[in-house]
């Protein structure tokens, strides 16, 4: 059941790093440290995909709505502004969906733990690593704020160097996979499922995409609204200044159980999350595999804000007992397991 926070608590929480204000956002907050991991929990935090305009308009009566400006404040940017009065033009652009997905999926996460809801397992998808990694203790909040800030602006900047996106493929089986190794400039970027995958490219190599996906054994191709080729070998140019970044980086330790976009293995140490977020800018996203690696003890799939794509993929990878994405700020207090 959900515990009931007390008003005007003022502790630190231990998901935010030693550096966290006790008294800018977490009057009613109990202290997340006695909470038990939950082992039939997974938490999912979305990609910038997830993001739309006004997306923080129900989360803003929110305990942990003063949050949003702390991450503000870490990254350089006005992310209330972008949650609240960004048209959803304005915010697919890949310097403010980053930290503004990053925000709102910060205070959906405390507001699961308002509700006692502590879940050992977590996984993000591409932005969302960050997320998780913030959430787990590994990285600090304002920690994860700035490194998302330089990768946001830095994978922009690369994306103006090469034009370039991203076009979803559905219906392909393993002969139409590597049929796209014919392709020139075009690279996979995220494997969502079985026959269900993500390609990034220049626009000439989506172009001939576009053209011939039925010939190479794919039932349909969706472009998709996006600031660049991410998670394709176009992004390279970003990788310096975000290694620059994780370098000065201070890394905790956690209790939490998270697997990677990288190689869908589970990792620990802050050794192994440096390089594996600077290899994510290039790499393909193996969300099949990531997903695959939960135990079949985890019976139960919550998803942060602000989306469900995350609950859309999983639930046609693995059996779960109950998936849910609440999208208000209402239907996330009301959750109880």
């Amino acid at each position: 059941m959900g515990s009931t926070p007390t008003p005007g608590t003022n502790v630190k929480s231990p998901n935010f790093g030693d550096n966290t204000k006790d008294t800018m956002y977490v009057l009613g907050m109990s202290d997340r440290s006695t909470l038990p991991l939950r082992d039939d929990l997974v938490a999912l935090f979305p990609g910038q995909g997830s993001l739309f305009g006004g997306a923080g308009l129900s989360w803003k009566a929110s305990l942990h709505w003063p949050l949003v400006a702390r991450i503000s404040g870490a990254s350089g940017l006005d992310v209330e502004s972008l949650l609240i009065n960004a048209t959803d033009e304005e915010v697919v652009r890949t310097d403010r969906a980053q930290i503004a997905t990053f925000a709102l999926s910060m205070v959906a996460y405390q507001e699961l733990l308002d509700r006692g809801l502590r879940p050992r397992y977590l996984l993000g998808h591409s932005l969302g690593e960050f997320s998780a990694l913030v959430a787990s203790g590994l990285l600090s909040l304002d920690d994860g704020a700035r490194l998302i800030g330089v990768r946001g602006a830095a994978m922009a900047r690369a994306a103006e160097t090469t034009a370039g996106s991203m076009i979803a493929l559905m219906g392909g089986d393993d002969a139409a996979r590597d049929a796209l190794d014919t392709l020139d400039e075009v690279w996979v970027a995220n494997i969502n499922g079985t026959g269900q995958i993500v390609v990034s490219g220049t626009t000439r190599g989506l172009d001939d995409l576009l053209e011939r996906h039925k010939e190479l054994g794919w039932r349909r191709a969706t472009p998709l609204n996006v600031g660049g080729a991410f998670h394709s070998p176009l992004m390279a140019p970003a990788q310096g200044e975000l290694d620059s970044a994780l370098a000065g980086t201070q890394w905790a330790s956690t209790e939490a159980t998270l697997i990677a976009n990288v190689d869908g293995q589970v990792h620990t140490t802050a050794g192994e999350w440096q390089d594996l977020l600077s290899r994510q800018l290039t790499s393909p996203v193996e969300f099949l595999d990531a997903t695959l690696a939960l135990p079949e003890s985890v019976t139960t799939s919550i998803e942060m804000a602000p989306g469900a794509i995350l609950t859309g993929l999983t639930k046609r990878i693995r059996a779960f007992e109950r998936q849910y994405a609440p999208s208000t700020l209402t239907e996330l207090q009301e959750l109880t397991l």
